[in-house]
Order: structure tokens, then C-alpha cells, then sequence
């Protein structure tokens, strides 16, 4: 079936990117199919990733249509120690293995769809993540400051008011990489949970995106991290979700 490429309000993106709004694959995999000579738009072979291609326009890869995927959502509560990559050079577990073996035992037998995490956890945290093929929804929840993500952090000590107060203001921190400028990071809210004798568990909402964000702001206040657990993500919480387990989220 041919699609309809004259409507003119229909966006136009590299035909990469098309393939992989349509949930086919992941947009590193759309552009070697493309570059490998896989794919065909329009009728007409295309050899550039970017070439130009309408999100309605008929594209076959390997001669088979390719039809938007229904989307699916998943929430996961990813356990420590698991890392948030399709693949690992050292070869350690991620979420994907973790994610396939899940889904497997949801859905025996069902060819698991094409999907991919929405943003991520290092390998230490902990926590809610989310799961889909709708890359259109997921670069929305990610980029838009909208959608807070909250976290309940065990540090050794306990954070001054003035400390917490520092957090919300916002500061810079100093670079991952020697070298690198400073970022400025701040939190939407820092607030005690709950207080031990020698550790305490903070709870921090974020509105960014930054890597390692909660660990550095902490370490630059002179605060050592011990758990670092995401506990909501938009509208989405943990909730009862055990460590390893998947479900199925309505958006």
C-alpha cells in the first residue's frame, strides 16, 4: 500500500529517522540499513540516511513495507548493578537481557517488538525506568522539563538545610573529564526523607537530564552516595514494582 506523500502537513526528517519513528529499529540500525543499500524510498533505492523522506511516504526495506509498529510502554524497576545499553563491551547484564527475559515470561512465544529505554540509569542506581517504541513520546518526556523525575538518595551524614537550600539554588560543579568546563546543575527539590544514626535518605526532584547529576551535586557538597533509587518519572511511579520485573504502562 503507497503513502500518501502530498499531504502537506506531514513533517519531513532524514529516512533514517522515519524508519525509526515507525518503531522498526533503533535510528543507529535504520542508518546502516540505509548506507547498506537496504532500503527503498519511494520507489527508488536511497544510499543516505538523511535523504529526505515524508513521515507518511512508503519506504520498503529489503522489499517489505515498513508500517508504524503499535506503540507499547513498559516500566521497569532496574536493580543495581545492570547497565542501561543495548550491548556491553565488558559483558555485563543490561536492561535490554533483562528486559527480554522479562517479556518472555509475559508473553510467552510473541516475538518481542523493537524498543529501547528512555533515557537511563548508571550502573550503581536503581529504580524506575521506562521502556518504548515510540521515540517520538520518548524525546518529549526527555527534553521537556515538564516531566520531573524524582529520586530517594542514601548519603552518609545528613545535609544541612543550608546544603539542601545550595541544591535548589543551584551551583557549578566540576567537569567528569579533566579539561571540560563546568556545569551548572540544581535541583527542582531537596528534602530530608528520613534520618539513621551515621546516614540519611534524601528525596531530590530533577526537571534536567545530566549526567550523573544527584552523585556530583552531592560529591561537590562533600556527600558520598550510598543508594540512588528513581522512584517516579513523569507520571509514572514505582509504586510495587519489584527489582528485575517489567509492566506494562498506559500513557
Amino acid at each position: 500500500m503507497a503513502f500518501n506523500n502530498r499531504n502537506n502537513k506531514a513533517k519531513v526528517h532524514g529516512v533514517a529517522r522515519v524508519i525509526s519513528k515507525r518503531g522498526y529499529c533503533s535510528r543507529s540500525q535504520a542508518e546502516k540499513l540505509v548506507c547498506e543499500g537496504h532500503v527503498i524510498l519511494r520507489g527508488k533505492p536511497v544510499c543516505d540516511p538523511e535523504s529526505p523522506a515524508y513521515e507518511n511516504d512508503e519506504i520498503l526495506v529489503n522489499g517489505k513495507p515498513v508500517t508504524a509498529s503499535d506503540f507499547v510502554y513498559f516500566a521497569m524497576n532496574k536493580p543495581r548493578g545492570i547497565v542501561t545499553t543495548a550491548s556491553d563491551e565488558k559483558g555485563r547484564k543490561t536492561v535490554m537481557d533483562l528486559f527480554r527475559e522479562e517479556y518472555a515470561k509475559m508473553y510467552p512465544g510473541k516475538p518481542m517488538p523493537h524498543i529501547a529505554p528512555v533515557g537511563r540509569l548508571d550502573a550503581a542506581s536503581e529504580g524506575l525506568l521506562l521502556f518504548t517504541n515510540d521515540t517520538a513520546w520518548a524525546d518529549r518526556v526527555l527534553t521537556d522539563a515538564s516531566h520531573i523525575k524524582i529520586y530517594r538518595v542514601q548519603v552518609k551524614g545528613k545535609p544541612s538545610a543550608t546544603e539542601l537550600k545550595q541544591m535548589e539554588a543551584g551551583f557549578n560543579v566540576p567537569p567528569r573529564i579533566f579539561g571540560e568546563k563546568e556545569e551548572f546543575m540544581h535541583a527542582e527539590c531537596a528534602a530530608i526523607a528520613s534520618v539513621g544514626e551515621k546516614n540519611c535518605w534524601l528525596e531530590i526532584t530533577l526537571s534536567e537530564g545530566k549526567n550523573r547529576e544527584i552523585r556530583r551535586m552531592l560529591a561537590h557538597l562533600g556527600y558520598e552516595v550510598l543508594r540512588l533509587m528513581r522512584i517516579q518519572f513523569d507520571n509514572f511511579t514505582l509504586n510495587d514494582l519489584k527489582p528485575g520485573e517489567i509492566r506494562v504502562i498506559q500513557v
